[in-house]
């Protein structure tokens, strides 16, 4: 998907900004409205990170 939609492999973020959008989509009260959202990209970097640390052991080298 992209970093549009959060860092990568981090399906939970990604989750959030996809069912935010939609929500927004749907509730926006005019043109142009602006939805920020209460995570920053550093938290949601730091939480990928952890996500990758966590799996690195799962993969195995050839």
């Amino acid at each position: 998907m992209g970093h549009h939609f959060g860092v990568p492999f981090h399906t939970t973020w990604q989750r959030r900004i996809i069912l935010a959008a939609l929500e927004h989509l749907r509730d926006a009260q005019a043109s142009g409205d602006i939805l920020e959202l209460p995570t920053t990209w550093a938290q949601a970097r730091r939480e990928a990170a952890q996500l990758v640390g966590n799996h690195s052991g799962d993969r195995k080298s050839s």
